[in-house]
């Protein structure tokens, strides 16, 4: 799904955990609204280094008389988010977007599921926000299993307090919540789940995602990710981002993660 291209400019950009920023940027009003799960492409307007821009899933957004804002959540890992990191106040910046396909939401189940591994909770928690608005509290439990590091990694918990009945933090470290990886906690608790009942969310690292496929393997839980992926151009047209999937005949395929991804079925992915 191809988008438009904004001049956004920054209300906020404040470093909320070490290396990891919280961006909120007013664009026109024009921006379509985004499906849970898409993404925009950003780059600092007139500056020519680094070129390519960046892409980073939209964590929260909202619609005013004459603008909209979008929040993005992004970890600094390179020169071109470092210099993001840098930008302050009325700053401006280029966005392409939304982008992307995102989380399928047409046959949710009773019990919604959301995992996720350190900056992944930011797409989840766009898919949360759009849940609310749509599904009925009494009939639907809504259950986080957010993982990350260490307590000084912990991201994104104040909004996900606010609409999950259940949240079952866990730290690598032990340092806040269970210790251990997020999937090995949701192991322990998946025989309260049955798949004709749950509908499984995930985002996080490859290793998350790759662990979270093993061990749902031989079940039948419907589940989908949204994949975490360098991409160059956003679109399509580059193929940098592809990976392997099983195609509807079950053959090996591959399938572009900007254009016709981020969001896949776990069980539709070649992890080896």
């Amino acid at each position: 799904m191809a988008g438009n291209i904004f001049i956004g400019e920054i209300l906020r950009n404040e470093e909320i955990q070490e290396d990891c920023f919280l961006m909120k940027v007013k664009v026109a009003s024009s921006f379509e609204n985004p499906l849970p799960g898409q993404f925009v492409m950003i780059r600092i307007a007139g500056l020519n280094e680094p070129f390519l821009s960046r892409p980073i899933s939209i964590y929260s957004f909202s619609r005013g008389k004459n603008y909209c804002s979008l929040e993005l959540l992004y970890n600094v890992v390179g020169k071109g988010t470092q210099i993001m990191a840098g930008l302050i106040e009325g700053s401006h910046v280029e966005i392409n977007g939304p982008l992307g396909n995102g989380f399928d939401t047409r046959a949710l189940k009773k019990n919604i599921v959301f995992i996720s591994g350190g900056i992944g909770i930011a797409p989840l928690s766009l898919l949360m926000e759009h849940l609310r608005r749509r599904i009925d509290y009494s009939s639907v439990a809504m259950i986080m299993y957010p993982g990350f590091q260490s307590v000084s990694a912990v991201i994104g918990l104040d909004k996900v307090q606010k609409i999950c009945r259940d949240i079952n933090v866990c730290t690598d470290d032990g340092t806040l919540g269970e210790k251990g990886f997020v999937t090995q906690i949701f192991q322990k608790d998946m025989k309260k789940y049955t798949p004709e009942n749950t509908s499984i969310f995930a985002c996080g690292p490859k290793a998350m995602l790759k662990a979270l496929a093993k061990l749902l393997n031989q079940s039948k839980f419907d589940c989908q990710v949204s994949l975490e992926e360098r991409m160059a151009c956003g679109t399509g047209a580059c193929m940098g981002c592809a990976v392997a999937v099983k195609d509807k005949k079950g053959t090996l395929a591959y399938k572009r993660v900007c254009a016709d991804g981020p969001v896949f079925h776990l069980k539709d992915i070649i992890w080896d």
